[in-house]
């Protein structure tokens, strides 16, 4: 018997640590399972002693495990706990590449292929170091007697709840293609909707950089020039009000340029440090969906993944409780987070969904009046894909409004920062030249 200690989740979301004795990963998983835990990270510890020789194929799967982390540095089934292990895995799997793995699966599934020979034949396409890595430790754990949602949990950092939850409910209902179709055109509407969030804020934010740094050139480089002009034409004449505010402003950012620079790191070590408060952090996300015109988009596309993934779940068959569980685990905003905890239990007691919903104040009437008509009628998986399809388009919609608006703002704030500057530079130029002619005349 070997020793494994994991990292699992119970019906209610919360996070248990423990150990638990078996012959194998697959004996291990199933007595985590057995405690109703659904665990999301197992690995040997280290010293432990290895596990008994059986003749399920336990003994041959055993030494290939212990072979990745020679190799890869990173295996599942060696003496290295794993609970740690995921680490190097962490940035390298890639949306777009565990889409397109899903994508293929699904097709080879569907095309009536074995799961280990779909497994094998992706093994040979041409992929990122990272995914077949994992590839190479799902073949190894369904070889030795494990199922596929049970080798998908080896690997948390890149088969997330939702993911494996899915393929579990998929392998139960014999229709895991199916699920796997959802999975990828679920990933597929995900990405694509973050995709415009974050090329809606590129131009933005290149204008902005644009306008800092054009300022700080103007105050450190251009102005002090004037300035040493100004004081041997003028001799010390009183200047026009914003050439005098321009200049004391240049002067300050020369000579205080550090503590500026210190100021701004404090502001945002504040920031991150009050962002990883409880309180804080839900104060911020709070904020993220209340603000003027970018709260707007936040909130439906908060409502549209909401709507989406408990859709997806319920479709695939997986137990409306356990879905809301994985919702509020995968929702990255706390204010929605604590709505759906909410939801839940309500539910858990044997109420509807539509009073916490609507008493929540972030999903609007026309979200609760559908989610009430889908429970109603018992077609509540197509009522929630049919609110998120509508709130896809509400956030194309929004990111489309909102480019529109920000680009002329942007233009006007940069020129009025630029305009600034210049007509405080050039309205003692013009004393200037108005006194020479004078003198001249």
């Amino acid at each position: 018997m070997a020793t494994f200690q994991y990292i699992a989740k119970d019906g209610s979301g919360q996070e248990k640590r423990g150990m638990v004795e078996a012959g194998d990963r697959s004996g291990a998983i199933a007595a985590i399972r057995a405690q109703g835990l659904m665990p999301t990270a197992l690995g040997e510890v280290k010293g432990a002693a290895p596990a008994a020789p059986q003749k399920t194929g336990a003994a041959k799967k055993a030494p290939a495990a212990k072979k990745a982390p020679a190799k890869k540095g990173g295996g599942l089934g060696g003496k290295e706990i794993n609970i740690k292990l995921p680490k190097f895995l962490r940035g390298k799997v890639k949306t777009k590449d565990l889409t397109a793995f899903t994508r293929q699966l699904a097709t080879l599934v569907n095309a009536g292929l074995p799961l280990m020979r779909c497994i094998e034949v992706l093994k040979k396409q041409k992929m990122a170091p990272a995914m077949a890595d994992c590839l190479d430790g799902i073949s190894e754990n369904i070889a030795g007697g494990g199922t596929f949602s049970d080798a998908l949990t080896a690997y948390p950092k890149v088969f997330d709840n939702l993911y494996v939850n899915m393929v579990k409910a998929g392998e139960a209902g014999g229709v895991l293609e199916v699920v796997l179709n959802r999975l990828a055109e679920f990933a597929e509407k995900a990405q694509k909707i973050k995709n415009k969030v974050k090329g809606a804020m590129i131009y933005p934010s290149v204008v902005l950089v644009a306008a800092i740094g054009i300022t700080a050139f103007l105050l450190v480089t251009v102005i002090p020039k004037f300035q040493q002009v100004f004081n041997d034409i003028l001799g010390g004449a009183q200047l026009p009000a914003i050439t005098e505010f321009v200049m004391s402003l240049s002067d300050f950012v020369q000579h205080n340029g550090l503590q500026i620079l210190a100021g701004v790191v404090a502001l945002v070590v504040m920031y991150k440090i009050f962002g990883r408060t409880p309180f804080g952090a839900y104060q911020l996300d709070k904020m993220r969906i209340s603000v003027p015109i970018t709260g707007t988009l936040v909130r439906r596309t908060a409502i549209s993944q909401f709507s989406r993934t408990l859709g997806t779940l319920l479709a695939s068959g997986v137990p409306i409780l356990q879905a809301l569980v994985i919702v509020r685990d995968t929702t990255g905003n706390r204010v929605v987070r604590k709505a759906i905890q909410t939801v839940h239990d309500a539910v858990k007691e044997g109420e509807s969904m539509t009073d916490p919903l609507a008493s929540s104040g972030v999903f609007p009437p026309m979200v609760v009046s559908m989610v009430q008509v889908g429970e109603e009628t018992g077609a509540l998986p197509d009522m929630l894909t049919r609110i998120a399809n509508t709130y896809d388009d509400e956030v194309d919609n929004a990111v489309a409004g909102m480019t529109a608006a920000i680009e002329p703002a942007l233009i006007i704030f940069l020129a009025v920062i630029v305009g600034t500057i210049v007509i405080a530079m050039f309205l003692p130029m013009i004393k200037i030249i108005s006194s020479v002619s004078g003198a001249a005349g």
